[in-house]
């Protein structure tokens, strides 16, 4: 077997390849709902003190993105596993509407590149603080110069600011602790049937 036709296949969707990614999509969807609700709650003092701060609670909304590539690393996995979870909150009543499908896909994308820079090979802590950076900036830019964007009225140094604070928030929350969690769910390992499986042992950069 030759070493192209290995990577061939080691990069093909398997069935369950889906289904996980899938069910982490549905799970994503939950959790962005459930974000969005306290996130209405947390921003009124963020909004009081300095309205961009906000963009420190966005990386919840990315999650997905980089769990989901992190687990199954495959090509597609961030931007699947981040547009079906915000498919997902808009089901259930997005208070965004139908523009949190736009969110999804920009995020989703905004991490899937990153991983895509590293060719698919890199899954260390490092590449997922980038990935969720990648997420926060996307979500960051689409808010604030999209005409749909909420914060479209904004400065441009608040502007700035906003995209600065996504691109920290979605490094930290999304990045980092999907980084963390793979590592947990591979110590039980649930995470037998994937690559991600020696995720708990192996470097945390390399």
């Amino acid at each position: 077997m030759t070493t192209a036709s290995v990577k061939k296949t080691s990069y093909t969707w398997r069935v369950v390849d889906i289904v996980v990614a899938a069910l982490i999509a549905i799970a994503g969807g939950v959790i962005f709902w459930a974000w969005s609700q306290g996130a209405a709650i947390v921003s009124i003092p963020m909004n009081a003190a300095y309205p961009p701060l906000t963009g420190l609670i966005a990386g919840g909304w990315m999650i997905p993105a980089v769990l989901g590539m992190l687990i199954i690393r495959k090509p597609g996995a961030a931007l699947f596993c981040e547009t079906v979870a915000a498919t997902g909150e808009l089901i259930m009543g997005s208070q965004y509407g139908t523009t949190v499908l736009i969110s999804g896909l920009l995020q989703g994308l905004g991490a899937e590149l990153v991983f895509a820079a590293f060719r698919y090979k890199k899954f260390n802590l490092s590449t997922a603080l980038l990935a969720g950076a990648g997420a926060g900036l996307f979500c960051g830019l689409n808010d604030s110069f999209m005409p749909w964007g909420w914060n479209i009225a904004y400065e441009a140094v608040d502007k700035l600011a906003y995209i600065a604070f996504t691109t920290i928030s979605g490094a930290i929350i999304a990045g980092a602790l999907s980084w963390v969690a793979t590592r947990g769910l591979a110590k039980t390992g649930v995470l037998s049937a994937f690559a991600s499986r020696k995720a708990a042992s192996e470097p945390v950069f390399n």
